[in-house]
């Protein structure tokens, strides 16, 4: 993945865990590039990217990571209502 718009060697070396927290955003809401991501990075930090992450992608994670099937009962996600 190529990030045009932030200086990724300043900002890791300036603040080294905001960018980790950065860069496991970028990967998961617009794609690997064919990078792996880290299961053990993305249980870490689920609390921050929950919080950061598209709500499908939030779903399908939480079903990847823990088992846990989206609920018939949640409105579904369309175009104008992304909540």
């Amino acid at each position: 993945m190529y990030n045009w718009s932030v200086d990724e060697k300043k900002f890791k070396k300036d603040n080294p865990k905001k960018y980790r927290l950065w860069r496991l955003e970028q990967l998961v809401n617009y794609g690997l590039g064919g990078e792996k991501l880290s299961l053990k990075a993305v249980k870490k930090n689920w609390q921050a990217l929950v919080k950061r992450i598209d709500p499908r992608t939030k779903t399908y994670f939480e079903f990847l990571l823990w088992g846990k099937r989206p609920s018939s009962r949640q409105p579904s996600v369309n175009f104008w209502n992304l909540s």
